[in-house]
């Protein structure tokens, strides 16, 4: 192989290896709604974060492609578990607000 061709493979290697532990931040990073995700939530963490350490792949280890995708369908499903939670807690559309002062909610208007 051309020392150009060597170029481009080292500058892909970096590149993914830096996309790799960028998403493995933003997976981390997520650790504090683990408490509120529920077991499948808690699956799917550790598991991407355990197929990004562990040698076994699907395509070797300089070419962290794989891995990326593991971690992106991991952020997904979180996020998307996290949008359910939210929703759940908020409350419906034309629904009242609550009073901030209960007693002002029942006082008459002069």
């Amino acid at each position: 192989m051309s020392r150009e061709a060597w170029v481009v493979v080292g500058v892909v290697a970096v590149a993914t290896l830096v996309g790799a532990v960028v998403l493995a931040v933003r997976v981390i990073r997520t650790r504090r709604l683990l408490g509120t995700l529920g077991v499948n939530g808690k699956v799917a963490f550790y598991g991407a974060l355990l197929y990004t350490v562990l040698p076994i792949d699907l395509l070797p280890d300089p070419i962290y492609l794989d891995d990326m995708a593991v971690l992106t369908g991991a952020l997904l499903y979180l996020g998307r578990l996290v949008r359910q939670r939210r929703a759940a807690s908020a409350p419906l559309p034309g629904a009242p607000a609550a009073p901030a002062d209960p007693d002002r909610a029942h006082r008459r208007v002069p």
